[in-house]
């Protein structure tokens, strides 16, 4: 399985490494940890929806509607699926104090892009998870001088037990055992792209091809 960090394809370099990647594996299934912002992929693959995208096709998704710009892109919005055999759950957007506890229909725009109090709630409710992908981190995995991290993806660790979580948001690749859980923030796809043993969940690193 092909796991994938940021993207930013909507800038033709980065879409190029995005496309490397699926080139290089030639995966079954992929997944992605958000700002994807290109959704006609050459394999299905389940994102979270970071904080650069594009909000109509997401919010289309999220209603799921079909659009001729989307090939292979399934959005995981508080929302569980099986890929080859493994439980996976996301929470799509970031983090804003003042928008947390707005209704999804008060956000507009740009705000769009943020997870609410009810996006986290109906995520903690999912049972069975094997691999979460958040594009926000918990706290206690990263440090600029200060953690970034967010304490309500700490309360979804400990939620859904996860033995995998994935993030993105932060382009550098970092590891933590936070609330038991085996937490990887992935390097940006221009870097890096990672494997995933389906069977163990052995993740491992590979540098991008030129």
């Amino acid at each position: 399985m092909l796991v994938l960090g940021d993207a930013h394809a909507s800038d033709p370099e980065n879409r190029n490494a995005l496309l490397a990647a699926y080139e290089a594996v030639d995966p079954d299934a992929a997944l992605h940890v958000g700002d994807l912002e290109y959704y006609d992929l050459p394999a299905p693959t389940w994102f979270v929806a970071g904080n650069n995208e594009d909000l109509d096709v997401v919010d289309a998704l999220r209603d799921g509607d079909e659009s001729p710009d989307v090939r292979n892109a399934h959005l995981l919005a508080s929302t569980a699926a099986t890929v080859e055999g493994v439980r996976v759950a996301g929470l799509s957007g970031n983090y804003a104090p003042t928008k947390y506890d707005c209704s999804r229909s008060e956000l507009e725009g740009d705000r769009r892009r943020h997870f609410t109090r009810e996006d986290v709630d109906r995520a903690a409710e999912l049972d069975g998870v094997d691999v979460f992908l958040t594009h926000e981190a918990p706290t206690g995995l990263l440090s600029y001088g200060y953690d970034p991290g967010c304490e309500h993806v700490n309360g979804l660790l400990e939620a859904t037990a996860p033995d995998l979580c994935l993030v993105g948001h932060h382009h550098r690749h970092r590891e933590a055992e936070i609330a038991g859980v085996r937490v990887v923030s992935l390097a940006p796809v221009w870097e890096r792209y990672y494997t995933l043993e389906p069977a163990d969940l052995a993740l491992e690193s590979h540098p991008t091809p030129e």
